[in-house]
């Protein structure tokens, strides 16, 4: 079982790629495509061309992992704006933003509620 935690960015990136692609090839992608460093220990998630298949790279101090997944049937539902295939660049994913595309979960219908937010202790109260 895979989980995200807060500690780490996950990023899509919004091109497809060829799912042909190892480790080597997705880590060049990062550094040159997208102009990130590989090793700063965030994921990025590559969805291929007819979105059924995902890979997921990340560093973890003594090398990459390297995860894939390939459904046997329908595709990942991608977040909206992520624009797989036109698109470059990469778009920002929460922890439970990329559980749900890799469990499959329609984000485009998800409906979010508003949370409590506590102000910055540095911002000045209201004058009475």
């Amino acid at each position: 079982m895979l989980t995200f935690g807060d500690s780490r960015r996950i990023f899509l990136a919004r091109q497809a790629i060829d799912m042909r692609k190892g480790c080597a090839s997705l880590v060049a992608l990062v550094e040159n495509a997208l102009g990130n460093d590989p090793y700063a220990g965030d994921i990025y998630v590559f969805v291929g061309r007819q979105k059924n298949r995902v890979k997921l790279i990340a560093w973890d101090r003594s090398g990459f992992w390297l995860c894939a997944k390939r459904l046997e049937q329908g595709t990942f539902a991608v977040p909206k704006g992520s624009a797989i295939e036109t698109a470059t660049g990469t778009i920002t994913l929460s922890p439970a933003q990329i559980q749900m595309l890799l469990e499959g979960i329609d984000v485009h219908h998800a409906t979010y509620h508003a949370h409590y937010h506590r102000r910055d202790v540095g911002a000045s109260a209201p004058s009475a």
